[in-house]
């Protein structure tokens, strides 16, 4: 993975676990998502502001693979890397590890900047832009 651009603290709590007492399979996306949007909000990128123009993210496409498995009061750690940016996009490769250091699950995800009024793809705003690459 190259660089990382953020690490994101994340604790397993109850609610996360299926009935075998590991993380269910689809909380991994919402602990991306999470890591992502701290991330964004740590660079002083005010989400609400760009919503209220009606420019926002959305995922496009997710590769996750599950790799090991997470349990109850683990702590794990979100690390968030950009390997592409593009214009009207981006793709991040994000891996949660555990305590130990072990790779738990691994995502790349496309994210596309879009209008929200017309559904269309949009240029990321310069100020995000300008924020991505003064840290990745």
């Amino acid at each position: 993975m190259p660089n990382t651009c953020s690490t994101f603290p994340i604790r397993v709590y109850y609610e996360d676990t299926d009935a075998g007492g590991i993380v269910y399979y689809a909380n991994y996306l919402k602990f991306f998502e999470r890591a992502r949007t701290e991330w964004l909000r740590a660079l002083g990128i005010n989400q609400t502001k760009f919503l209220e123009q009606s420019i926002g993210f959305v995922v496009r496409k997710v590769e996750m693979d599950n790799i090991a498995s997470a349990k109850l009061d683990d702590l794990l750690e979100v690390n968030t890397t950009i390997t592409t940016l593009k214009r009207a996009s981006l793709v991040f490769h994000q891996q949660i590890t555990n305590q130990a250091q072990q790779v738990i699950c691994t995502a790349v995800v496309r994210v596309a900047c879009v209008n929200f009024q017309s559904t269309k793809p949009v240029a990321i705003p310069e100020s995000i832009l300008g924020a991505f690459k003064r840290v990745c």
